[in-house]
């Protein structure tokens, strides 16, 4: 599907104009969003715009690193979107001339389509031209990376380790998985827009220069959200294998007491549970009494130490 808007010289908004119109004199700037196009419309990036074979290349072939070359009489941008239930990246290319835009995406984009009402809704600066709607794209593109990010951070809120249960580890790797994944396609971006910025081949007006860098300090942000909650993450990992440990330890310790006192105790039984035919003390009238107050003696002696040395605190 290819949907085209220009952009008159007397500033009226035309939609939908054949392409071959879009190039009059009376045209101030279009913007043609390819969204799913098929193999016919494909070709008209080549037959119609004449863009670099390598440019539609990256297109058709997902999914690439965010990015940007530069071409004579335009730039080739290559972004990605959020899809909001996978967390995975989606590719959307932008070719951005001094009076054109064009935008290729093989899946729709809510990002693009919201930007598109609001083109449509006459909410936008039609006289900034194809750069000012460049900025709308990304920094709507930007902002839906918000909603995935706070939400992980409500999920960390949510996890206590007093109440640490046998699934906790698994939520918590869940959660550094799905930071991961922003963090493959937040990182890229913050790149890209460092780039724009600090490019000599892409001139920004100053005026429009201070959009991108709000759009760059909202990456920024994002990259920093994203590294305080994987130190979290590790925070509580850390805490909850010591949390174990300690339990392991006082389960180690209860049992080391618990053999000390008793191994005495069964070396003595053991000695008498022998079947020999000459042991003294077996014919003695109170035998069976002094073996068990040697035993009691014993196992309170040990107590007794095992207490001093501070294994009951």
């Amino acid at each position: 599907m290819i949907r085209s808007f220009s952009i008159t010289s007397d500033y009226q908004l035309a939609e939908n104009l054949p392409i071959e119109q879009l190039f009059q004199d009376d045209i101030k700037w279009f913007w043609i969003d390819f969204e799913s196009p098929t193999e016919e419309e494909t070709d008209l990036l080549k037959t119609q715009f004449n863009f670099h074979p390598l440019a539609i290349d990256d297109c058709l072939h997902l999914l690439q690193r965010p990015k940007l070359d530069y071409y004579e009489g335009y730039d080739f941008y290559v972004i990605h979107t959020l899809n909001q239930h996978t967390l995975l990246p989606e590719e959307v290319d932008v070719f951005v001339g001094k009076n054109f835009i064009v935008t290729f995406h093989l899946t729709p984009s809510s990002e693009i389509t919201m930007v598109r009402q609001k083109l449509l809704a006459n909410d936008l600066h039609y006289k900034k031209g194809a750069l000012h709607l460049f900025y709308q794209l990304m920094d709507k593109i930007v902002d839906e990376y918000f909603p995935a990010v706070y939400k992980i951070e409500d999920e960390l809120n949510e996890i206590e380790l007093k109440d640490a249960k046998k699934d906790l580890m698994n939520d918590v790797f869940e959660i550094r998985s799905q930071l991961l994944k922003l963090r493959r396609t937040i990182f890229p971006m913050r790149e890209l827009l460092y780039r724009i910025l600090n490019s000599e081949r892409v001139i920004i007006p100053k005026d429009e220069r201070m959009y991108f860098m709000d759009i760059y300090d909202h990456l920024l942000k994002l990259s920093e959200m994203i590294e305080s909650n994987r130190e979290m993450t590790n925070d509580i990992r850390d805490s909850y294998i010591s949390l174990n440990s300690d339990r392991m330890n006082n389960i180690m310790k209860t049992l080391t007491v618990m053999s000390s006192i008793f191994i005495p105790l069964t070396f003595i039984a053991s000695i008498y549970g022998m079947n020999f035919e000459y042991m003294p003390e077996l014919t003695w009238k109170w035998g069976y009494f002094g073996v068990l107050g040697v035993m009691l003696l014993v196992g309170s002696s040990l107590l007794l130490v095992l207490w001093r040395m501070g294994w009951f605190k």
